[in-house]
């Protein structure tokens, strides 16, 4: 479409003087152009004169689209050389600044467009310049190892385009704002010297080019100082020295810069790549709500500096910097996306308005404040391109004359003046009003009154690690009465104020977490309901502060997702990290969240202790599954591919039945199968025996290694074959051998349970084929029998019960009614390995009556509501008293009792009733 088609609005000449030249010039024009050139001639002295400077140009230029005429405006030789370079893109500003305003102020474009346009032109800009300036520094022999040709890719220079370049933001006199670095991984050690003198040049060289004023004109105003440490590093650096600076000093603020950060000329593929590795300093895996108290002091610091507090007046006033203005949407924008980025990629936008856009989609703000906020930042954008077209100023404060008011408001093509300046103080008012409440702290409510013993406890609390700093005094404090008051409304105050006190004294920080609690009050109710019913979680989450993210991230109360879905979460998630142990430490922070989400579900009764047995084991083997393969992968790069045909690794115990607790370690084995096969093939071999022993100790070292986020599992081999006595890692050929021939019978039934979780799916097959062969070849009767009832004498004689309330320990208790599923299955030589399955199988062989089994079933259910319970409240033996009145609640729930002397009566029954079927089945005689 032609340019004329697509006007929508016109200024309103405000000094009609200057609309004389323009008139006559363009009078061949169609009316409604010759009426936009005549309004924006009569409104801006700097237009006027690109209009005669530009009178050809631009009235060809309108005769067609405006794309086809920025398209034209940027089509420089590419061989200019660097004087004429200078000239040709003075020209191009000249050309593009005129067809930018006209199509702006006659609605042709959108603000998009019109930012855009202007950005493009600084990309051409300093894209034409580097290739120029570093083609010249490579003839000159001042680039080690480069040739002329490589000066197209900038011989590894790259500009990061920032803030509203890099957003594609551009305004209409903006500055850009570059960071410039070279890779010097391209160069050798002795030549990176010299190539980091040859691209210092090339900046200084660049920025005179686009910035010195010549008769011309000039470029772009070009900014520097948002590069690393600007005061004391040079105007180009290294990747590498930029990586280390942000790793070990960067700041709120610069993480926010690099929301925008775009490579945008020179090497691109350097510079994104140099972005990625920064991808963790941006964009923080935890939600980082302490990034709101930084933004705000970022504000009133930029607010002292400029002098503009409380300024309501609009002469003078600052739209860009002051209360309402443009920076408030975009560190409201900014801010929430530091917040929640790092853990959701779609929020990774770098334009304002698609910043919004996003947060509203995720349900971080509404769709209301998300389209409100949108609107008055387009409106304040276009009213800051007519402050800045009226003289080519670089310039956010609205004119302090009636005069200047008049203008502004005629380049918006309205002839109210007093209609335009109350919607504009309407739009200010309104933007503070949304965006204020977002950064200012609200002020503390009052504590509650606590009785003296409650307010000892209290005053304790500032010798606690988490409340050392300065700054997590202040936030807390701000959070306090609300912790409290939501104590005070606990069934029991005391006890939950108690196991408040003792999360709170095993946090090792505070700042993000007090932070969280003062954006997020519902964490403090979930806090203060888990500190009430559940001290074990309570402390699991005192240690694991970080997994509440997960709470308010959207989905935490979601059906359960299913172990295929967990695999491609953790291992998507995995994908995006090449360091090894940081792989790991992602790995525990992504497990403990879900092991905090499995927990929290069952403690608030959505799901219960079959399903939470169920999702634990699901999550260990969906780490198991993942971490294998970089883990395998690490070990290989020192030691060569897995020899043969690699292993498999069996989950044991309650693993392989799918069965564990929120306490619960894993019972591993490692099966591999290298036979012909004498040793692996790599840097530095190993015979394949020690291989895989040693590839068994990586992997339970990356299960169990202490690392910043922790351990992921406590690991036992002790039911591989042989035991503590025997390898870590057993061949295939000898572990089929042992099962058959030296095997005891405790190990055959262990071998009931044993399941493939990960590794080598063609292996694991040939173990399951294997574990089924040794079943059917060890099934029978009376010698089983005879070999449980005496191990079951043994375990019960060296370990009693632990207290009145025991699950799993002892006669008739788990371990017994468990001993007696895995003693069936064997005897009828069947695959099944849940304990429920097991006993199906018993009662099908007539190793169990229907009675019986029924029985059983009914005990399991009990006994394995009171043991996954008791081990999410406590990971200490079962103490009524110390669990308190919530963890009492939620188990007579659970097991279905009214009180405490039904479940008593209950647990009583249960154990005589299994005691008593396991006595008759092993044939031990009544006492």
């Amino acid at each position: 479409m032609s340019f004329a088609s697509r006007l929508t609005r016109c200024p309103i000449p405000h000094d009609p003087a200057r609309t004389e030249e323009p008139r006559a010039r363009f009078a061949a024009l169609p009316p409604e152009l010759r009426a936009l050139l005549e309004g924006t001639a009569g409104c801006s002295p700097y237009l006027c004169g690109l209009m005669s400077r530009e009178a050809d140009w631009i009235e060809g230029a309108l005769a067609g689209s405006p794309e086809a005429a920025l398209d034209d405006a940027l089509a420089l030789d590419a061989d200019l050389a660097a004087e004429a370079l200078g000239s040709a893109l003075r020209r191009a500003k000249a050309r593009v600044a005129l067809l930018a305003a006209l199509a702006d102020l006659g609605g042709v474009w959108t603000l998009e467009d019109v930012t855009g346009a202007l950005t493009r032109l600084s990309d051409v800009a300093v894209s034409h310049a580097l290739r120029v300036l570093v083609g010249s520094e490579i003839r000159r022999g001042k680039v080690p190892g480069a040739v002329p040709e490589d000066a197209e890719t900038a011989a590894g220079i790259v500009s990061i385009a920032m803030g509203k370049t890099g957003a594609r933001e551009l305004n209409y006199s903006s500055d850009i704002d570059l960071i410039c670095l070279f890779d010097e991984s391209r160069y050798d050690p002795d030549d990176v010297q010299e190539a980091r003198a040859a691209f210092i040049r090339v900046v200084r060289r660049m920025t005179a080019m686009l910035s010195d004023m010549t008769p011309e004109g000039y470029v772009f105003r070009t900014d520097l100082r948002l590069r690393p440490d600007a005061s004391v590093t040079p105007v180009c650096i290294s990747m590498g020295a930029a990586e280390q600076y942000y790793e070990a000093q960067g700041r709120t603020w610069e993480r926010a810069a690099y929301i925008k950060a775009r490579a945008a000329s020179g090497d691109i593929a350097a510079g994104e790549r140099f972005l990625s590795a920064l991808t963790p300093f941006v964009w923080r895996r935890h939600l980082d709500f302490a990034a709101i108290q930084d933004a705000h002091d970022m504000r009133l610091r930029i607010r002292d500096h400029k002098g503009l507090h409380g300024r309501s007046a609009l002469e003078g006033r600052d739209l860009k910097l002051g209360p309402g203005g443009i920076r408030e949407i975009e560190f409201f924008t900014q801010t929430r996306q530091l917040i929640a980025g790092g853990r959701d990629p779609d929020l990774r936008q770098r334009d304002t308005v698609g910043g919004l856009a996003a947060l509203a989609w995720k349900g971080w703000i509404t769709d209301d404040v998300a389209t409100e906020l949108t609107r008055h930042y387009r409106e304040h954008r276009e009213v800051e391109h007519r402050l800045q077209m009226v003289g080519d100023a670089q310039t956010h404060s609205l004119p302090v004359t009636a005069e200047g008011f008049d203008v502004i408001a005629r380049m918006m093509g309205q002839g109210d003046t007093d209609a335009f300046r109350k919607a504009l103080r309407d739009r200010l008012e309104r933007v503070a009003e949304l965006t204020e409440s977002f950064f200012a702290p609200g002020e503390a409510r009052d504590a509650p009154d606590l009785r003296p013993e409650m307010q000892q406890v209290v005053e304790g609390w500032r010798a606690y690690p988490a409340l050392r700093s300065e700054r997590a005094v202040r936030i807390f404090k701000r959070v306090e009465p609300e912790i409290l008051s939501r104590l005070e409304r606990a069934a029991n105050p005391d006890e939950a104020l108690g196991q408040f006190d003792g999360f709170l004294r095993g946090l090792p920080a505070g700042v993000q977490l007090f932070s969280l609690f003062e954006s997020n009050h519902q964490l403090i109710d979930l806090i203060v309901d888990i500190c009430s019913t559940a001290p074990a979680l309570a402390a699991y989450l005192s240690r694991n502060a970080g997994v509440l993210d997960a709470v308010i991230g959207g989905d935490f109360f979601a059906p359960w997702p299913g172990l295929p879905a967990l695999r491609a979460e953790l291992a998507e998630r995995l994908a995006e990290i090449p360091d090894y142990e940081r792989k790991l430490d992602a790995a525990r922070r992504w497990a403990k969240e879900w092991h905090f989400r499995i927990g929290v579900h069952h403690l608030r009764g959505l799901i219960d202790a079959q399903a939470a047995g169920r999702e634990y084991a699901e999550l260990a083997e969906a780490c198991l599954g993942v971490l294998w393969d970089p883990c395998v992968a690490e070990f290989a790069r020192k030691h060569g591919a897995p020899p043969g045909r690699g292993a498999v690794v069996l989950g044991m115990g309650s693993l392989g039945a799918e069965r564990l607790n929120a306490a619960s370690d894993l019972d591993l084995i490692m099966i591999y199968d290298a036979d012909g096969v004498e040793a692996s093939d790599g840097p530095r071999p190993l015979a394949a025996r020690q291989y895989y022993a040693r590839l068994t100790q990586a992997l339970v070292t990356a299960l169990t290694a202490q690392m910043s986020e922790g351990q992921l599992y406590e690991v036992d081999m002790r039911l591989r074959p042989s035991g503590r006595q025997g390898p870590v890692a057993t061949a295939l050929s000898g572990f089929r051998s042992y099962q058959m021939t030296e095997a005891w019978t405790w190990e055959h039934l262990a071998l009931t349970r044993a399941r493939a979780v990960a590794g080598s799916p063609e292996l694991a097959a040939d173990v399951e084929a294997i574990r089924r062969e040794v079943l059917s070849a060890k099934s029978g009767g009376e010698s089983v029998r005879a070999d449980v009832a005496e191990m079951r004498n043994r375990i019960f004689a060296a370990k009693a019960p632990d207290g009145d309330w025991e699950a799993k320990i002892g006669p008739g208790r788990l371990q017994d009614l468990e001993l007696l599923a895995q003693m069936v299955t064997l005897q009828a030589a069947d695959p099944s390995r849940r304990v429920e399955a097991q006993l199906r199988a018993g009662l099908r062989a007539g190793l169990l009556t229907k009675d019986e089994e029924a029985a059983l079933q009914t005990a399991y259910r009990f006994l394995w509501r009171l043991q996954a319970g008791g081990r999410l409240l406590t990971d200490r033996p079962l103490d009524m008293e110390v669990i308190g009145g919530g963890g009492r609640a939620f188990l007579l729930r659970e097991a279905g009792c009214k009180d405490l002397d039904g479940l008593r009566q209950r647990l009583d029954d249960t154990v005589s009733a299994v005691a008593e079927i396991a006595g008759r089945r092993l044939g031990v005689p009544e006492e």
